[in-house]
């Protein structure tokens, strides 16, 4: 009898793992800088540290879907 773990299901919980870490990450980087330093308050901060916020979580969530993407479409 084997032992360990099928390389099938090693493959998929590091899918699994990888999407859960990615996205947590970017949800909290987001978050915090949104939150914490007040850029997703308008009126806060300047209008341009809000425009480049926005930006800056539209750009990396395109990245992030992208990853997803490759990961799960393989």
């Amino acid at each position: 009898m084997e032992r360990g773990i099928d390389p099938k299901l090693k493959k998929h919980f590091k899918k699994i793992l990888l999407s859960y870490l990615f996205g947590s990450a970017w949800l909290f980087t987001n978050i915090i800088a949104g939150v914490y330093f007040k850029l997703a308050i308008i009126g806060k901060v300047p209008i341009y540290a809000n425009i480049l916020f926005y930006l800056f979580v539209l750009v990396s969530l395109l990245f992030l879907l992208r990853f997803f993407y490759k990961t799960w479409g393989k």
